[in-house]
């Protein structure tokens, strides 16, 4: 919160701070808070698994049951997009979405530290997933796997075209997979950054006091949206990491 007569900056929210220094030569290996919040998330999501699951009971508790529906929620998510070949993949992609899943939810914590805010952490996600497509892909299919570029029953005069605007495509997608989540992320929480500086300064502005509710109501509404968002964007996110492995298992067009 931005105190009276300062101005709002919404930006430090996402700085990576060092927590411990630690270097060896050049390379800068310092635990820093975006290190403690992924640590963070993935207690959280590893408790979520095991202790949601380790009963295994036949009328499911809370954790039991919000484990089971994220297991059949993405489980029938990479069937819809990969076909049950796809399935090999599921730990890889359940996975992913968990990690986005609660590091979105995390950041909607006060004072925490939203990870997935950081575009050197989506679009090593995205990188990841590419990388995962290019190796299956070609282990699987060989040179058949360029199929994947070519379309089939395409005129000769247009496969050159064509094929020039599928590698640009499939070259842009870990930038959009990475930006698509870092934008939304960062986008919510500077929106929500402002607004909550708005009710400050309006409380210590004295006679314009009576206006701060404006605002706050303002931070509610946008908070609702950002939880939804949070949840909508670790959905897309795994839909759209399916939808690049069914290519690497299926490329012909």
């Amino acid at each position: 919160m931005a105190a009276p007569g300062k101005a709002i900056d919404p930006i430090p929210q996402f700085e990576v701070k060092t927590i411990i220094p630690m270097r060896i030569g050049d390379l800068d290996l310092s635990f820093t808070n975006a290190s403690l919040w992924m640590v963070i998330v993935l207690l959280l999501a590893l408790g979520l698994m095991v202790y949601g699951t380790r009963e295994k009971s036949l009328v499911p508790g809370r954790l039991q049951a919000a484990a089971e529906m994220m297991y059949e929620f993405v489980a029938s998510t990479v069937r819809g997009s990969a076909g049950n070949e796809g399935m090999r993949f599921f730990p890889f992609v359940f996975s992913l979405f968990l990690f986005v899943l609660f590091s979105n939810l995390a950041g909607l914590i006060p004072y925490s530290f939203t990870v997935t805010s950081q575009i050197v952490v989506t679009f090593a996600f995205a990188a990841m997933i590419i990388t995962t497509v290019l190796v299956y892909g070609f282990y699987k299919n060989g040179m058949h796997f360029l199929h994947l570029f070519v379309p089939s029953g395409l005129h000769p005069a247009l496969t050159v075209f064509v094929t020039l605007i599928e590698i640009i495509s499939f070259l842009s997608r870990p930038v959009s997979l990475s930006v698509r989540l870092f934008a939304n992320m960062l986008a919510g929480h500077i929106t929500l950054k402002v607004f909550g500086g708005f009710v400050t300064m309006l409380l210590g502005a004295g006679a314009y006091a009576a206006l701060a509710p404006l605002p706050l109501m303002g931070v509610v509404a946008i908070y609702a949206l950002e939880l939804l968002v949070a949840l909508l964007q670790a959905y897309v996110f795994a839909i759209l990491t399916c939808v690049y492995l069914n290519d690497a298992i299926h490329p012909g067009h």
